[in-house]
């Protein structure tokens, strides 16, 4: 394999499946301007005039609908995750396309979840030759293993936009699950018994993708509204009985910590913020549906009422800690993409302070500036971070791909401050390394590393040291940390990997951040 090496430091392929790979060349590197004459895929492919009258766009049943849209081995096919573990769409579309003998299909869904781990039969029988999108759990181990014929491509939600925008990533046909739309195909997820809030990542696909399909249980008159689909760029609907279970929207990773180690991290984070002077009237922040994150955000409001400090406004997927706050005064709106429990769809439904964006508007990398831009801080996760502030959050130490990159890069690439919290050490694993497993954000856009032993400020950010150090915030160094820590965990082993690529890890410009590759000596199906 002819391989190129990035300019930070790591070897990835000049190609894959026969399609060049441009290797990453730096965070604010831009890439290279489309030829003159490409062809614009926002905006949707040309279609013919409609005759004169009232679209027919409702079809019958699954098997109409498929016949229309008229798919071939090898397509690609997209959808969203609004519904997260709650979806029933996906797993329903792959298994009547298998049904119909359909082969080699690539799927780029903006995200999967456990309810789709029933996707790896289909995988492993070669139905499914590739995944363009977030894996979580066994539909990426899958890949870890090699059971996937083509390799896939992580991308961030901005980064996914973007590859739609520029013709990357092409889409034969777009399925978005709609808790309402109109027999126009105009559609939200703000209303309907499946409601699940904002549907905003779909929108990219409803542009570019060759034909759309909306799937619905809650088809209303037309005008639906408000919509965030336009029924213009949709092709057909299918009424269903259920496109899934909202309530499954909230799950274990979208809760408020009790761990005594996540709870510190969080309060540090909420104190950084603060004490850096971050935190004034009118700053603005993300904090993700994480645990620490929610925890953060909890410890950072008691702040603000205790500073009387209003912030302008959260970004993200929407909680009901935020609600909670938009409702109080603390915040003046709510930028929002996803609602990540019920509380948060209520909210974007009945409150106009809480906004619904799209990918383009929140992390767009081609955008002219971005919700993501206008950031004074977003708290991030990770699963590792290196002696480089290298972010990991696809794969864990054992080198298994287990996780989506989902916004974080975009937010660490836009917010004028991005701070990475995580305990020290997983079932005595210890979270910094020498070179992390997986590079899925570069350290050049990472900016604090905060765990319950201290912050570690990127030497880049000189700025930030000054004012934690005349703080008195309890500054470590990332070497340092991993040496305290090492000396009770020990060294982890390092995975053993085979030469194979099976997914290529894309900066939001579309060069080649790192790769993952085949767990050697794992079981192949």
């Amino acid at each position: 394999m002819n391989l190129i090496r990035n300019s930070i430091g790591r070897d990835v392929p000049a190609s894959i499946d026969g399609k060049p790979l441009r290797p990453y060349a730096g965070a604010y590197e831009d890439s290279p301007a489309l030829p003159a004459g490409s062809p614009r895929t926002i905006g949707g492919p040309r279609r013919p005039a409609p005759a004169r009258g009232k679209p027919d766009k409702l079809v019958a049943g699954w098997d109409e609908l498929l016949d229309r849209l008229d798919l071939k081995d090898g397509s690609t096919i997209s959808f969203h995750h609004h519904l997260r573990d709650g979806d029933a769409v996906i797993n329903e579309v792959v298994a009547r396309l298998a049904a119909r003998g359909l082969r080699d299909l690539t799927i780029a869904p903006t995200a999967l979840f456990p309810v789709h781990d029933r996707l790896v039969p289909f995988i492993e029988s070669g139905v499914i030759a590739k995944v363009e999108g977030s894996m979580n759990g066994a539909v990426g181990a899958a890949c870890s293993r090699g059971a996937m014929k083509g390799t896939a491509v992580l991308r961030s939600h901005g980064g996914r936009q973007r590859a739609i925008q520029d013709g990357d990533l092409h889409i034969d046909a777009a399925f978005i699950a709609a808790p309402c739309a109109d027999p126009a195909g105009n559609a939200n997820g703000l209303l309907g018994r499946s409601a699940c809030g904002p549907l905003a990542y779909p929108v990219p696909d409803s542009l570019a993708a060759d034909k759309v399909a909306v799937i619905t249980d809650g088809l209303v008159p037309y005008p639906c509204a408000p919509r965030s689909i336009s029924g213009g760029n949709v092709d057909w609907v299918l009424e269903v009985e259920s496109i899934g279970d909202a309530s499954r929207i909230v799950s274990g990773t979208t809760r408020l910590t009790r761990s005594p180690t996540q709870l510190l991290i969080a309060e540090l984070t909420a104190r950084f913020i603060e004490e850096t002077g971050v935190m004034r009237d009118g700053f603005s922040f993300q904090a993700g549906a994480g645990g620490i994150s929610l925890a953060a955000t909890v410890f950072l409001a008691e702040r603000m009422r205790a500073r009387g400090v209003k912030a302008s406004f959260a970004h993200g997927g929407a909680t009901g800690v935020l609600v909670g706050l938009l409702e109080e005064g603390l915040l003046g709106s709510i930028v929002d993409l996803q609602s990540f429990d019920l509380e948060a769809v209520r909210s974007c439904r009945d409150d106009a302070r809480h906004i619904e964006s799209t990918p383009f508007d929140s992390y767009g990398p081609r955008a002219s500036g971005s919700a993501a831009s206008m950031l004074d801080a977003a708290i991030l996760g990770a699963t590792e971070v290196d002696l480089d502030f290298n972010v990991n959050v696809n794969t864990h130490s054992d080198g298994l791909l287990l996780h989506g990159i989902g916004g974080h890069a975009d937010a660490a690439a836009s917010a004028a401050c991005s701070i990475i919290t995580a305990p020290s050490f997983r079932k005595r694993i210890p979270i910094v390394r020498e070179r992390v497993t997986t590079v899925s954000c570069p350290g050049e856009v990472v900016d604090v590393v905060v765990t319950e032993r201290g912050v570690a400020i990127n030497p880049r950010r000189g700025d930030l040291a000054d004012r934690a150090r005349r703080a008195g915030l309890p500054l470590v160094s990332l070497g340092d940390l991993m040496t305290e820590i090492r000396a009770f965990t020990g060294v982890p082993d390092e995975p053993e990997f085979g030469d194979r690529v099976v997914a290529v890890v894309e900066w939001r410009d579309g060069t080649a951040l790192d790769v993952v590759r085949e767990l050697a000596g794992q079981p192949r199906p």
